[in-house]
């Protein structure tokens, strides 16, 4: 039997059938957007010596968040035997972390159905001892879930042993042919939700984990809210919506984005379109942040920025900028405005924190917070501060 090799589209149109949610445009109260009812199929996230580091961000986000998967456990021998949610966040939660494969199959009730390839490293291809594990994975009859640039569907090795297991590999940066892609032709100016777009100061900055945050909260209040997802991370925890931006030819990335920010509205008409943000506008080696700005034409940019880190990812030779000087770029760059500043609190104290939030307020004379260790009714304030009809279900086109 030939192995199901998957790659992902780059607009992901939900599914219509008899139960879905009626919409009605203009009442004064809708609920929330649904969270996804169906079984998720477990999966060991193997993040062997990167868990909890910005190499590690996927494995990270996938304990943090996942809708698409029931994460069992997360391998990574560094941390052996200790809690994900202890050693990510100081606060417990239900993943374990095990020496290796051998004990993610013995801690699980029955064979995890899935391994997912956690790790994002900059070269964006695996070594030769993760290799090794991916291969014991498939013979064990495990899917695959892997967001590397390098294909592991078209890796002929990969390929045949998936193929003898029949067990599907699912290459989440894999674009569709460019003869499906789109080009952008102004159809987001139509979108009438309003949009957000959450941008950083650098790659691995806790862009993706701010915007979850915000998409929850917003939601809760009864503010209809749709997460478009713009990475592997969002899209392997289940963004309904998206497309992996570095993995398409920069010709099409303004347009799929638009396109996926037009078939979210169309489908859920939201209140609120939050676009994940990628890499950094000021950033040499990034371009996504650009067509980001440019695709999805956002209203609103909330900033992350991490105080501590004295360089840029990978780049010891490149210093950070300051909030202030990419807030500039920002703003002349795109018809938009940045109307907050969210931390990421990485080597800071409780008291830096503190002390960080009401200095870099008063500077920047923005609302400025912690997505992670403040409530996230700080960072719901921060947009109703700035949109505060979102309250009372008045339409974007009337702010």
């Amino acid at each position: 039997m030939k192995t199901a090799i998957q790659s992902v589209d780059t607009v992901r149109r939900p599914i219509r059938d008899a139960q879905t949610r009626p919409v009605i445009r203009g009442a004064a109260s809708r609920s929330p957007l649904p969270h996804q009812t169906a079984a998720q199929p477990t999966a060991v996230v193997y993040c062997e010596g990167n868990f909890a580091k910005i190499d590690g961000k996927t494995a990270n986000g996938l304990v943090r968040h996942s809708e698409a998967y029931k994460i069992v456990s997360v391998i990574d021998s560094t941390y052996s035997g200790q809690n994900s949610g202890q050693v990510l966040d100081n606060a417990a939660n239900t993943i374990p972390i095990l020496q290796n494969l051998d004990a993610a199959v013995a801690q699980a009730a029955s064979m995890p159905a899935t391994f997912i390839y956690g790790m994002a490293p900059s070269t964006g291809r695996m070594s030769a001892a993760d290799r090794g594990v991916v291969l014991d994975a498939i013979a064990r009859g495990m899917n695959i879930v892997s967001g590397l640039h390098e294909y592991l569907s078209e890796d002929a090795e990969i390929a045949q042993a998936a193929s003898e297991r029949q067990v599907t590999i699912r290459d989440i940066r894999k674009p569709k042919p460019s003869k499906d892609m789109r080009l952008f032709d102004g159809s987001v100016a139509n979108v009438h939700a309003l949009r957000i777009a959450v941008l950083g100061t650098d790659c691995a900055i806790g862009k993706r984990t701010t915007a979850t945050v915000l998409a929850r909260a917003l939601n809760a209040k009864g503010i209809r809210t749709v997460l478009i997802g713009t990475g592997q991370t969002g899209l392997m925890q289940g963004a309904k919506y998206g497309v992996a931006m570095d993995a398409v030819p920069p010709q099409f990335c303004c347009g799929e984005l638009e396109g996926a920010i037009v078939a979210a509205s169309e489908a859920e008409q939201p209140d609120v379109i939050l676009i994940e943000g990628q890499g950094a506008l000021s950033h040499p080696a990034f371009c996504t942040s650009a067509f980001i700005l440019r695709g999805s034409q956002p209203d609103a940019v909330i900033l992350q920025h991490a105080p501590k880190r004295a360089h840029r990812c990978d780049f010891p030779n490149m210093p950070m900028p300051t909030p202030a000087s990419e807030i500039a770029l920002i703003e002349a760059f795109s018809d938009t405005k940045v109307i907050g500043v969210t931390l990421n609190h990485e080597g800071m104290s409780e008291a830096e924190i503190s002390g960080t939030i009401t200095a870099q307020s008063e500077k920047l004379e923005l609302p400025v917070t912690d997505a992670l260790s403040r409530p996230a009714a700080h960072l719901l304030a921060m947009v109703i501060a700035a949109y505060p009809g979102l309250q009372q279900g008045t339409p974007m086109a009337a702010m």
